[in-house]
């Protein structure tokens, strides 16, 4: 039963008391912000001046760090509950203002950009202005690709409707598109939607599975041409920013907007690209686990060990959490269980809360974790992958200035998945019989959608890309055809490559935001290291780690992965992720045997 959030016991709720008292004081701090945010535009122009620069730096610091305050406890409100409009209409304000400050603030950087080298050197290198050390880096490193004032201009102008390929995309994949209904397993005809078609692919009868394949892709098919031909137009945006900034590729590009060199990425095209033969035998393990004649496509999320409920409540759960990442010593142990005594989670559902999971922070108060918690094996993980990000932005909160504390989105998913797996290795060590199989399982198929899958639409994207580099069109026939052969070689033999496969490149809306889906892969190999080497080597290694999670946003994104002693330019974490694939499957497939 789902229960309203009053009846909900207050110690499986968050106190956000510790962003505002409540919502007095945030009308308080929203009607001071809104007075003091006109004050930012005082320095247009007046950058010159280092007093004034490092004035005008302190100033937009507070003022985003009570925008940040502001639209948390206001957002953090509303999912609580949707359906209270006052927490609505907080939202709403703290948005609009925050758009407000984006528009008064927008001069500094450009203003910056104008430095010389040599000025910008000193500033970085500067004890004053240390706080923004990385800042000026930033602008430094990228002062060789800003154009003149009447171009950077022309391209701000570009930008009101560069990304409406990916907004023509999203009306249509949320609004637009029409699924023909299909009928479940007991004759019931169900509206198709995304999440529902996620749930018949798990569906135990292989009509329902191929039904809902079908109606999904054939949608997709019926209007497969105005799709690719709003994609092609995503790609030539991305090829003809690159070329202005005089960038060879628009990989190159995008690369070095993150700080990340290209290297990497064809390090992991290359290295999961020899690692295929690996994924072909789990899917020939599939095949037989399920005992079907004929494998196909639809039928891959389809468990092949019966899952297994933990039926663990909550209170539980958490006392096993806690002890799988108890390898990584004492402090990070007591500040994990403060986590949990202290009401940084969120726990169960009730009537109008937002559903899934997620952690959000603000500097200078602790993280919070929303779930939605039911006794299941996923839920169970869930709460080790949300309290993973937690602990990552709490330990760089807590040795990073505000202005250096926030990590990117290439380190993002790393401690999370760590997390994650310390707690499948905590459990393999006392697990027997079909639930050791289904943990297996689990481990493989987190392996087969983030690595492998991933790494085939970070391929699909090169080669897209490359044939408008090329000056060669894009088609829908040659977008189908690149990613059905793209389909044969990740996923091999063993299962049947269903045409209507070849249309799923068109349902993905990462696409629209090139060369993202990449980090996904990169951040399970870099995972899987770090956990290995924690079970490995414990305490000192552990140092070494709590550095990386330290580091926030103070280095390139590489650099701050190898304080964890994990280089992504080099084999090594690539062949050990393989390797372990590897290994999980030969365990599962003896285990299936005996």
């Amino acid at each position: 039963m789902i229960y309203e959030r009053d009846k909900v016991d207050k110690k499986y709720q968050w106190d956000l008391g510790a962003i505002f008292a409540d919502d007095s004081a945030w009308e308080e701090c929203f009607f001071k912000t809104e007075e003091r945010l006109v004050h930012i535009a005082e320095y247009a122009d007046k950058l010159d001046d280092d007093d004034k620069l490092y004035d005008c730096l302190e100033l937009s610091t507070r003022l985003s760090h009570d925008l940040g305050r502001l639209i948390q406890y206001a957002k953090m409100h509303q999912d609580e509950d949707s359906r209270v409009s006052a927490y609505q209409a907080m939202t709403n304000r703290a948005e609009m203002l925050i758009v407000r400050y984006s528009s008064l603030s927008s001069f500094i950087k450009p203003e910056i950009s104008e430095f010389s080298k040599e000025r910008l050197e000193a500033l970085a290198k500067s004890k004053k202005f240390e706080d923004y050390d990385v800042y000026f880096k930033e602008i430094l490193r990228s002062k060789d690709i800003i154009l003149s004032k009447s171009e950077e201009k022309l391209l701000t102008e570009v930008g009101l409707f560069a990304d409406t390929n990916s907004e023509v995309f999203n009306m249509f994949d949320n609004a637009d598109i029409k699924f023909k209904p299909v009928k479940d397993d007991k004759g019931n005809k169900v509206e198709l939607s995304h999440g529902v078609y996620g749930m018949l692919l798990q569906n135990g009868n292989q009509n329902v599975r191929k039904k809902a394949f079908e109606s999904m892709f054939t949608a997709y098919k019926d209007h497969i041409n105005t799709i690719a031909a709003n994609y092609a137009g995503n790609v030539k945006k991305d090829w003809f920013y690159a070329k202005v900034r005089g960038f060879k590729s628009a990989l190159d590009y995008s690369m070095y907007l993150e700080n990340v060199p290209p290297t990497c990425y064809k390090k992991l095209l290359e290295a999961v690209g020899k690692g295929t033969k690996a994924l072909h035998r789990y899917i020939s393990l599939r095949k037989k686990a399920l005992k079907l004649n004929t494998l196909n496509m639809y039928d891959l999320y389809l468990p092949i060990v019966p899952e297994q409920e933990l039926a663990m409540p909550y209170d539980d759960a958490v006392k096993l959490v806690k002890e799988a990442l108890s390898v990584m010593g004492k402090e990070y142990g007591e500040v994990l269980a403060s986590a949990f005594e202290n009401n940084w989670v969120d726990v169960y559902e009730n009537k109008g809360k937002r559903s899934g999971a997620y952690s959000w922070g603000v500097y200078g108060v602790h993280p919070f974790v929303l779930l939605n918690y039911q006794e299941t094996v996923h839920d169970v993980f869930t709460i080790a992958h949300e309290l993973g990000h937690s602990m990552h932005s709490y330990y760089s909160n807590a040795a990073q200035p505000e202005q250096k504390a926030g990590y990117e989105i290439f380190c993002a998913e790393i401690a999370s998945t760590v997390n994650e797996v310390l707690l499948l290795k905590h459990l393999l060590k006392t697990a027997t019989g079909q639930f050791r199989q289904y943990l297996l399982a689990y481990y493989l198929d987190m392996f087969r959608t983030t690595l492998f899958r991933q790494t085939m639409f970070s391929e699909f994207e090169v080669l897209a890309h490359e044939k408008v580099e090329r000056g060669e069109p894009i088609t829908a026939d040659e977008l189908n055809n690149m990613y059905y052969e793209l389909n044969k070689k990740y996923y091999g033999r063993s299962v049947k490559h269903n045409d209507l496969i070849r249309y799923e490149w068109a349902r993905i809306p990462h696409f629209y935001n090139s060369y993202y889906v990449y980090k996904y892969a990169t951040g399970i190999t870099t995972a899987v290291s770090i956990a290995d080497n924690i079970l490995k080597y414990g305490a000192p290694y552990f140092e070494k780690y709590k550095k990386f999670l330290s580091a926030g946003g103070s280095m390139a994104p590489l650099d701050i992965i190898r304080l964890a002693e994990v280089d992504l330019e080099s084999d090594a974490p690539y062949k050990k992720a393989i390797d372990e694939f590897s290994a999980t499957l030969a365990e599962l497939e003896k285990s299936m045997k005996e």
